[in-house]
């Protein structure tokens, strides 16, 4: 034990990246429908560890989550941005009671067992997880024109409270977010998380990697021809082409004025239900057409050309040349990060995604018009991300005071600020700023499991000491504190705000507490970014108002 104890603290990093494996491992057991998932599990494993005796630098915790929460905010800055408005008041509610509810509990059980306001306030901040609620009744303490004796032990009392209920205070939000609230709701997080990206997508289908229509829209055909006389702009229409036509085994050249011959085989391509109805004109459907081939790619186009910007599809369709409209299919539009659903009324704006499917210089003579072609990278911008995380991590150093309160976005707040920021204007600028979405998730789960392990091992060995000497009674407040006042706002919700989608109700839920890893645990078992924007508003609102506890648990305790 004594090599394990100085070989983690000689390098720590062990213990942590040890406090993930094993914690995503006991996140994947399953106990009927319960699974802790593996952000809880990075928890209790660091609180394990955390018993040899290790010493980690709080630098890490800080950088794992400024990544975690700015990735969280790229993913989702269109669409927060799109709903904010009325639409809010009831994110902007739910945290509204949750901070009330959360000072009446504390209060409550800190006059019932009779506690100091030191010892009240650290429960306030670990069964909460507000940090800055140590720093607001710290300075409240110190306020009270107290003896420094009393005032320091107070102060003492508050580290100590918060050190015992810290760790129940980040389980118990995943497990209510991910186990009770669908249960209560009798739904689940990922179904609802799919029927509200349906309902955001407009109608408009998303097929995930590896799935594909039984009958795609868009289909080639080879057709023997059966009369003379035709040429190929007869055979074409706005919605099919001829790709390639072989006479005798060889492939002719092709014109709009080029005659078919009886016995050519040609090759159409286009919308299947025109195609088959060409087809008919045409001849006979040949079977297996070795060698009549052509290779079709998709291509995601940004629009910049202002001429197009206000112009309907079909006035921007009549705007390209001729040349330019031959082959090449619109399949989709894409705007904000969003589809949008293709109609005649459908108006071009600045930065929408026009996605073409063709021949690789049909597309190409569009987009020579439209705009630049947009190249799906593997690699990062790390010049635009980094200018984000310096924004963020500056606009978290910005402290507003009221009275002897300070108010601060702290380094997440600023952090998810700034992702949203710059996730809204990349989506109004795509050929800036890539990130894929394997390295967001990637920082997303890295990000928040590694802060929650740091956390575990920071705190784990002093808090398991505390409950030794003391007794399990903080603990057991603290557990008290935790649940109640989310249990109350999770009924408020349910009951009077009738929140009827599971996944968002869970993300304002999670907002509300401020509980980032249950709101990571949300992401997970939601599979997309459904639960973003809720979360993003609620935590921004329950920043501010947790962040005032501190001196009301003071007063009022």
């Amino acid at each position: 034990m004594i090599f394990v104890k100085a070989l983690l603290n000689s390098c720590p990093e062990i213990a942590l990246f040890l406090a993930i494996a094993i914690g995503y491992g006991i996140g994947k057991i399953r106990f009927g429908s319960f699974q802790l998932g593996g952000v809880a599990g990075s928890l209790l494993a660091a609180v394990a560890i955390s018993q040899i005796g290790i010493h980690i630098d709080s630098g890490i915790k800080v950088v794992l989550f400024a990544l975690f929460i700015y990735a969280v905010g790229f993913q989702s800055g269109p669409q927060f941005f799109r709903s904010l408005g009325r639409q809010s008041m009831r994110e902007v509610l739910m945290a509204v009671v949750l901070a009330i509810s959360g000072l009446l509990t504390v209060v409550t059980v800190a006059r019932i067992f009779h506690l100091d306001k030191g010892l009240a306030a650290g429960i306030a901040a670990g069964g909460l997880t507000q940090s800055a609620i140590i720093g607001t009744a710290s300075s409240a303490l110190e306020k009270m024109g107290l003896p420094l004796a009393q005032v320091q032990q107070m102060q003492g009392n508050v580290a100590v409270g918060y050190a015992v209920t810290y760790i129940f205070g980040s389980l118990g939000p995943i497990i209510l977010c991910v186990n009770v609230l669908p249960w209560l709701t009798k739904r689940g997080i990922r179904e609802d998380a799919l029927k509200a990206e349906a309902a955001q997508m407009g109608g408009v289908h998303i097929y995930a990697d590896g799935e594909q229509p039984a009958l795609p829209e868009l289909v080639g055909r080879v057709f023997t021809v059966g009369q003379a006389g035709l040429a190929v702009h007869q055979i074409e229409t706005p919605t099919v082409t001829v790709e390639q036509i072989r006479r005798k085994g060889s492939t002719l050249g092709l014109t709009p004025d080029t005659q078919l011959a009886i016995g050519d085989e040609v090759l159409l391509f286009g919308h299947r239900a025109g195609v088959m109805e060409a087809g008919q004109v045409l001849g006979t459907e040949v079977r297996n057409a070795e060698g009549m081939d052509v290779t079709m790619v998709r291509r995601d186009i940004c629009l910049t050309n202002k001429v197009f910007f206000g112009k309907t599809l079909a006035e921007c369709v009549q705007m390209l040349a001729a040349s330019a409209r031959h082959g090449a299919h619109l399949i989709g539009v894409s705007r904000d990060g969003k589809p949008v659903t293709i109609n005649a009324d459908l108006r071009a704006v600045s930065g929408d995604i026009v996605s073409l499917y063709g021949t690789n210089q049909d597309v190409q003579r569009v987009a020579t018009q439209l705009g630049p072609i947009l190249t799906k990278s593997i690699k990062t911008d790390l010049v635009f991300h980094g200018f984000g995380l310096v924004l963020g991590l500056l606009m978290g150093l910005i402290v507003i005071r009221m009275g002897s309160v300070p108010l601060t976005l702290g380094s997440g707040g600023g952090a998810l600020l700034s992702g949203l920021l710059f996730g809204w204007y990349q989506s109004k600028h795509s050929t800036k700023g890539n990130m894929p979405l394997a390295s967001s998730s990637l920082l997303v789960d890295l990000g928040l499991s590694g802060f929650v392990a740091v956390t575990g091992l920071q705190t784990g060995q002093q808090a398991v000491a505390t409950i030794i000497e003391h007794g399990v009674t903080v603990f057991m407040l603290g557990v008290v504190v935790t649940l109640v006042p989310l249990v109350l706002t999770m009924l408020f919700g349910r009951y009077v705000l009738r929140y009827d989608n599971t996944a968002v109700f869970a993300g304002a839920l999670a907002g509300s507490r401020s509980a980032n890893p249950a709101f990571g645990e949300v992401l997970n078992k939601a599979g997309n970014s459904v639960p973003t924007t809720p979360f993003a508003i609620t935590y921004a609102v329950a920043n501010v108002l947790l962040t005032l506890l501190g001196p009301l648990v003071v007063a009022f305790s």
